[in-house]
């Protein structure tokens, strides 16, 4: 009996840290981008500055998973007025070394402004989400170190490779053991002081994916936040990659417009 009882602790010991943290992050990262082969869904933003004025984003989202981890997203901004028809599109890479294109096409201008990869952490259309966070970042730009694990949790600690490139030093990310969802990530800076955190406010079950619908997003330095809500989410949809191209900047797709 007693050399069962050990046996057992060994095994639940072994068990502890099963997945390293580089399978942890990489299972994350296929549970929130890569549901499905596609994906669509509305999203309402609410964006609440320091003083409690509060400016509303109104868009669709498509993404299309186009093999070997690469994707594209076609954002279509619907109001308010002065953003409306504006348009941000992202083809991801995923090997190393390699960077996302990015473009935003201005309706006012009838501009089409490609995005350059030192510009990912600039704020999306005023809100204190940045542009990396529509479409995700790369596993390979930084190093991931598992510093703990609890019956419903493992905690990330993240760290950029080329740390010249972001606007923090490390990131930690909280991921859910069942679902492998990051509900809460929280960034701080060159001086170790945390200034921006992600919590993930509700989660519901769409087709049998676990899907992030609400979201917060606190910038602790200015005292502003952002809370994005997503209704319509559909997957595998059957969208067509002839969407996601330069010619429907301009002349946006009725998957997108209705």
């Amino acid at each position: 009996m007693k050399m069962l009882i050990t046996t057992a602790l060994l095994l639940a010991s072994m068990n502890t840290f099963a997945l390293t943290a580089d399978e942890i992050v990489a299972k994350s990262n296929q549970a929130v981008r890569y549901a499905g082969t596609d994906g669509k869904s509305d999203v309402n933003m609410v964006i609440t500055d320091a003083k409690g004025g509060q400016r509303i984003r109104k868009f669709r989202i498509l993404r299309l998973n186009t093999g070997g981890g690469t994707q594209k997203f076609y954002v279509y901004f619907k109001a308010p007025a002065d953003v409306r028809r504006q348009v941000f599109m992202v083809w991801k890479k995923v090997k190393r070394g390699q960077h996302d294109n990015r473009w935003l096409f201005l309706p006012a201008l009838n501009l089409v402004k490609p995005i350059a990869p030192g510009d990912k952490r600039t704020s999306f259309v005023g809100s204190d989400f940045v542009y990396e966070d529509i479409s995700g970042r790369a596993l390979w730009e930084d190093k991931h170190e598992l510093v703990k694990e609890t019956g419903r949790h493992y905690l990330i600690k993240n760290t950029p490779h080329n740390p010249r490139a972001v606007d923090f030093r490390a990131y930690t990310v909280t991921i859910d053991k069942k679902t492998f969802l990051p509900i809460k990530a929280e960034y701080t800076d060159k001086n170790g002081k945390l200034f921006r955190r992600i919590k993930v406010v509700k989660v519901k079950t769409i087709q049998g994916y676990p899907t992030v619908v609400k979201s917060r997003v606190d910038d602790l330095a200015r005292g502003t936040h952002t809370i994005s809500t997503c209704s319509n989410v559909e997957y595998n949809t059957g969208l067509k990659e002839k969407i996601f191209t330069e010619r429907f900047l301009r002349r946006p797709p009725r998957e997108a417009t209705r």
